[in-house]
């Protein structure tokens, strides 16, 4: 081509060389080339052979080289397709890429496109809509045949007569078009184009583009450039790139690869709604790519079992909130009265509007993955781990009614909220809850409303407080935990803080630490309050001041006008106790009567030192270079996550062990 020379083909279809190739006709490809080598060498001239790499194009499915053949194709003359296309680029920044990075890439390719070749030699699809002339050329189909491209065989008959007379024979060339040809073609053209139909005009142009970056250049540039050329409109407002499923390798799932998940059996061991909310779950944002973990031995999969443990959450939660209703709809319980919600009615009321509010805001921004991290953490934390446990006493019999009403009319509505909230994420568990607890049967949940926030419900501050409960429950809980105290015994607790704030919250929600952390009795302090004593006549050196002793004596009485101020730490038996913080909140459990110490102190030390042991004869085989060096990898790697998960261990039961400390 740089020299002009002409182009000349010396292979078949099927691989042997055609007439062209002279003593060498008939003969396949390979064999050819041996005995051009032959021939050289024969002949002397052939001064030597060297090996060269390149790169060859290789079949995925023929799993042989690809050769360039030279053949005649159509093409279309893509100029006046992409410049009408770039100007709605430039002029209207159309259509919107999410994520933005992907314009330049569609732009680029606008740019740099040559001339797209339209034909292929398929088995199916769409006809070229072009006619030969086959009588022309003695019935055959060659280079020279005249053709006749029409939209019908009846216009192209009529043209051809007009060229070539009444017996002119007409063949459709066999080829097909290209798959985005077609594809491209689709989105107006199933709507009655070029007729200006009712469909045309509602759903052309539609909204959003949903496609993977891959096929970008394929399948968006095709459809904006044939919507716009022939509409004068871009076919879509935005194009929202998601990423690639990757299997358990990384590595892009296809066909010719066989790495491919077949959804069907993850379907059948998880559901489909566990596979969906996984693939929604893992998008880390728009347009990156997501992994499945996959163990191909066993067809599990751990991700998409998470999702399925989520989905057994939401049906027990659910189960038991329709127990607790009695029988009784969220619409004929109606909404709670708003000066009747107790604290925590209050705390899942603000954490449900806020979650309608993340929730909608991920969406209309296309953050699909963190909508749905944000849901999980709300339905499994706040509403099952929380909220329903707060409330379970206020639903027994013999609670009192108005609180117990006002429990069944927040869990009730919460929930109905919460399955259009999911309903998205996972179609057919919530539409199959939704039914159940409205307990109508000809409505869809699908054609319900989306919630929508009502910022009165709204409170940071309530939802900040409610932090300071509820972690000061998870630490009392991990404190039992450290103790080895039974689930079944009930203990003392004692809260200090230095903040009259913190410790009127922890007052507030006595009830509930006390419930949720099994607490027998609980007290809340206030390190070093001050009490002011306005003297008077009288007052003795040691006065008894709010039920409790000063440490401070009095040496000396003041005059009666002068104010006395005394510092009040709290008393505190001298003892061994479990302590954790949370905050500025000090948490101690006194041990005395609720566990062995000593027994507990000595478990604790003989785990610990086996543990250090198992840490130094891991740290000793790792610093071994013949282990290093002749070990398999993973053995290597397995050693290396047993000494890290070793020393996570220790450092847990020395803090274990440090917690053990006397109260002061």
């Amino acid at each position: 081509k740089r020299h002009n020379l002409p182009f000349i083909n010396i292979m078949n279809r099927d691989g042997t060389m055609n007439e062209n190739a002279g003593e060498y006709q008939g003969q396949d490809r390979f064999v050819a080339r041996r005995n051009v080598i032959q021939r050289l060498e024969a002949e002397g001239v052939l001064v030597k052979i060297e090996e060269y790499k390149h790169t060859v194009p290789y079949s995925d499915r023929g799993k042989v080289p690809v050769e360039p053949l030279l053949s005649t194709q159509w093409f279309v003359n893509i100029r006046p397709l992409a410049n009408k296309t770039l100007e709605l680029l430039d002029q209207a920044s159309s259509p919107e890429f999410v994520p933005q990075r992907w314009t330049k890439v569609y732009r680029d390719w606008l740019v740099n496109l040559k001339d797209w070749c339209i034909s292929r030699q398929l088995w199916w699809g769409h006809q070229i809509p072009a006619w030969y002339a086959v009588s022309e050329t003695e019935g055959e189909i060659t280079d020279q045949t005249p053709f006749i491209v029409a939209a019908t065989v009846e216009e192209a008959r009529i043209e051809a007569i007009a060229k070539f007379g009444e017996q002119v024979q007409l063949e459709q060339d066999p080829d097909v078009l290209d798959t985005w040809f077609s594809a491209g073609l689709w989105p107006f053209s199933t709507m009655g184009w070029p007729e200006q139909t009712q469909d045309l005009a509602t759903y052309y142009p539609t909204t959003t583009l949903v496609t993977g970056f891959d096929i970008i250049f394929f399948w968006v540039a095709r459809m904006t450039m044939m919507g716009t050329y022939l509409t004068g409109k871009i076919p879509f407002d935005t194009v929202y790139i998601h990423g690639l499923v990757r299997d358990e390798n990384n590595k892009k799932m296809s066909k010719s690869s066989n790495n491919g998940i077949d959804p069907l059996i993850l379907i059948k061991k998880y559901g489909t709604d566990a596979l969906r909310f996984t693939l929604i779950k893992e998008v880390a944002g728009a347009g990156q790519d997501i992994r499945i973990e996959y163990n191909r031995k066993t067809d599990e999969s751990l991700s998409v079992e998470a999702s399925r443990n989520f989905t057994n959450k939401i049906w027990n939660a659910s189960r038991f909130v329709m127990i607790s209703l009695e029988g009784q709809t969220p619409a004929q319980l109606g909404m709670p009265e708003l000066d009747k919600l107790e604290l925590s009615d209050r705390w899942i009321l603000s954490r449900y509007h806020q979650a309608i509010q993340q929730t909608s805001h991920q969406l209309n921004n296309y953050g699909f993955g963190d909508a749905a991290k944000g849901l999980y953490e709300f339905v499994w934390g706040d509403f099952c781990d929380w909220y329903i446990e707060l409330v379970k006493s206020r639903l027994q019999p013999e609670a009192e009614p108005t609180s117990k009403k006002v429990a069944q009319q927040v869990l009730a509505h919460v929930l109905e909220g919460m399955l259009k909230l999911l309903h998205p994420f996972m179609p057919h568990i919530t539409e199959e809850l939704w039914h159940n607890l409205v307990q109508l049967d000809q409505q869809s949940l699908s054609l319900e409303l989306y919630p929508a926030v009502n910022q009165d419900f709204v409170n940071p501050d309530l939802e900040n407080q409610f932090d300071l409960l509820i972690g000061t429950i998870r630490t009392i809980r991990n404190l039992r935990a450290d103790g080895d105290v039974k689930p079944g015994i009930h203990v003392p607790v004692i809260l200090r803080s230095e903040s009259i704030k913190e410790c009127q919250i922890l007052r507030q929600g006595q009830t509930y630490i006390q419930d949720l952390a099994k607490v027998s009795t609980l007290e809340i302090t206030e390190v070093n309050s001050v009490v002011t004593v306005v003297n008077t006549a009288g007052l003795s050196p040691n006065p008894q001041i709010m039920g409790k002793k000063p440490l401070i004596q009095l040496k000396s009485i003041p005059s009666v006008s002068d104010p006395v101020t005394i510092a009040l730490p709290p008393d505190l038996p001298s003892q061994q106790s479990l302590t954790g913080v949370v905050g500025t909140v000090q948490v101690l459990i006194p041990l005395d009567g609720v566990v062995d110490l000593v027994a507990l102190q000595s478990k604790l030390e003989k785990n610990l030192s086996k543990t250090k042991s198992e840490i130094d004869a891991l740290t000793q085989r790792l610093s071994n270079p013949g282990f290093v060096d002749k070990a398999k990898p993973e053995v290597v790697q397995a050693a290396k996550i047993a000494l890290e998960e070793a020393e996570k261990q220790a450092a847990i039961l020395s803090d274990r062990l440090s917690s053990l400390t006397p109260l002061t």
